[in-house]
């Protein structure tokens, strides 16, 4: 049976290291020990994502920020942390999906602790969830390049945790990373044309 204890300060350093030296930390990340650590770094992100938006919304800084009561609100920190645990899972399989053509582990476990510790985006995310009330261009493009550095932690999640072939990889990697960039273009055209 896998050691169930959580260490708040791993998650952190964890989260630290996924962000800041994502092949050192994918190298080296524990692919086995049962489900509970990513189901709480889960938790943990989606907690941290809910109080943002929670509190972006209460400053009338999201973009639904103003049109919500009270009661409504507090909805988007109940839904970040539904949201993180079903992320969690529909992440593990498209992560494993992708590992697969890559040649890569086709392990669950690995592929959802690998979605676990991309999870630690959510949060940062919400971070800049005010760009939002600002201007929509602005949460646009805050929300493309964290998508981009996303596919980033990706890539290096599929080559040194998963073991996918490298080149494959790069491909898979190249491929996401124009989607987001199609889709911010189109939005913003259409944007223009409607205003």
């Amino acid at each position: 049976m896998a050691d169930t204890g959580i260490n708040i300060q791993q998650i952190i350093e964890d989260s630290k290291n996924v962000l800041l030296k994502p092949k050192e930390y994918f190298t080296s990340m524990p692919k086995k020990g049962g489900f509970v650590e990513p189901i709480v770094k889960a938790l943990i992100y989606g907690a941290l994502a809910g109080v943002l938006g929670l509190i972006w919304s209460i400053a009338g800084l999201a973009v639904y920020g103003g049109v919500v009561g009270g009661g409504v609100r507090i909805m988007v920190l109940v839904n970040a942390l539904i949201g993180s645990i079903v992320g969690l899972f529909i992440g593990a399989v498209i992560i494993l999906v992708l590992s697969a053509i890559c040649g890569g582990s086709t392990d669950f476990e690995a592929n959802t602790r690998v979605s676990a510790s991309l999870m630690v985006l959510f949060p940062i995310n919400a971070l800049f969830g005010f760009a939002g009330g600002i201007h929509y261009s602005l949460a646009a493009i805050i929300s493309l390049v964290v998508s981009l550095y996303g596919i980033y932690l990706l890539y290096n999640a599929l080559v040194y945790a998963l073991a996918g072939k490298e080149q494959t990889a790069k491909i898979v990697a190249i491929v996401l990373a124009v989607i987001p960039v199609l889709m911010l273009l189109s939005a913003l055209i259409c944007r223009r044309a409607i205003l």
